[in-house]
């Protein structure tokens, strides 16, 4: 009676692990050797240690992931043209539309809202997107009464309105706008850090300022075999620095793996490049994080925060904890039913995983059921 029930325990631990190496990838893996005495001892009339209940309900195979809290769309702005770095926002500061980004020979360079860059001077007789941005920016900061902001033509009322906005800034008043007087950005930004010096001659196409947008996001990576745990839409929750909680959703899952070495992080950076120094390289997806109240959410930038995925969701299934499963000699998995002060073995098919609980099916089990599991 002794050795069998030893047995017993052992096959939960076998089960366990078992289970383990199938959610995990590595297979099933069954040992003949029953795990050794130490100290969970089963009553001596054969019943388990402990029971728990068989279970009905929604079973969710949700999963946790660490991830960074960030700021959303991090881009580099330069110079348009020659000049000295004679000011530039401050590191940490946020930038609104008509706001200084930056300033070159004592010339402002000022934040307009828009997906289209400035890539021209804007003057009477242009057409385009670039127009028609910068003609809603004139309305929304009241320079512009009477234009019409869905037309994409620079009328003489465009150049007008522009007047009154140089003048505003006590700037010459030429009616046109310069390649370097605007740079355009989705929504206000941020800035990340400063990549020039006041005093330095940044010239054409090289960095002043590194910023993102201020919506708070949270980045992280998933294994390319594991994408599909995660989808754009679902609703997930993530853990702050402090505790606290905040809801949020997918934006975005990266359509191309990258290249990760566990050793030395995205690129392989501890492993010296080449596939030496035999890091392990798994593919990685970027997922990409926003919150249901952005406002709301505090901490520094490059936090670590943990994310709690959704998963898929099953309703109205039977369930026992992982814990109970048994490995059964003649191979697959059961549960040790108990009832009327007797326990049997019940073989079962397993289903989802989640939460410490797995789906199952078979063995005419019932809601309410009591199922053997070691005593911790």
């Amino acid at each position: 009676m002794r050795s069998g029930l030893m047995a017993r325990r052992g096959r939960w631990l076998v089960a366990a692990l078992a289970v383990v190496l199938a959610v995990s990838g590595g297979g099933y893996v069954l040992l003949d050797r029953p795990a050794r005495d130490d100290g969970r001892r089963q009553h001596a009339d054969g019943l388990p240690p402990a029971t728990d209940e068989v279970r009905r309900g929604d079973l969710s195979s949700g999963s946790q992931v660490d991830g960074t809290l960030g700021y959303a769309g991090e881009r580099k702005l330069s110079t348009s043209g020659p000049g000295v770095l004679t000011w530039a926002a401050a590191e940490g500061s946020a930038v609104e539309r008509d706001g200084r980004l930056y300033e070159v020979n004592g010339r402002a360079v000022r934040l307009m809202y828009g997906t289209v860059p400035m890539y021209r001077p804007l003057k009477a007789g242009d057409k385009g997107e670039d127009v028609k941005q910068l003609k809603r920016n004139l309305v929304a900061l009241g320079h512009g009464a009477g234009l019409d902001a869905s037309d994409g033509t620079f009328t003489q009322g465009t150049a007008a309105a522009v007047k009154r906005w140089q003048k505003a800034h006590k700037e010459k008043e030429t009616g046109e706008v310069a390649r370097e007087d605007i740079a355009f950005a989705p929504g206000p930004q941020r800035v990340k850090r400063g990549d020039a010096a006041v005093g330095d001659e940044p010239g054409p196409g090289k960095p002043v300022l590194t910023v993102t947008g201020t919506e708070r996001i949270v980045r992280f990576q998933l294994d390319a075999a594991k994408d599909g745990s995660a989808k754009t839409g679902d609703k997930v929750t993530v853990r702050l620095p402090g505790g606290t909680g905040a809801s949020g959703k997918i934006d975005s899952v990266g359509s191309t793996a990258a290249p990760d070495d566990q050793n030395g992080g995205p690129g392989g950076g501890g492993g010296g490049g080449g596939g030496g120094g035999g890091g392990d390289k798994k593919a990685k997806v970027e997922v990409i994080v926003v919150f249901d109240s952005p406002g709301d959410v505090k901490g520094p930038d490059q936090s670590p925060v943990s994310v709690s995925l959704t998963g898929e969701t099953r309703t109205g299934v039977l369930s026992v904890p992982v814990g109970a499963l048994l490995a059964l000699s003649g191979g697959g998995f059961g549960v040790q039913v108990v009832e009327n002060g007797r326990a049997r073995d019940v073989k079962v098919e397993l289903g989802m995983f989640g939460n410490g609980r797995v789906e199952v099916t078979g063995g005419d089990l019932k809601e309410g059921m009591r199922v053997g599991v070691p005593k911790i």
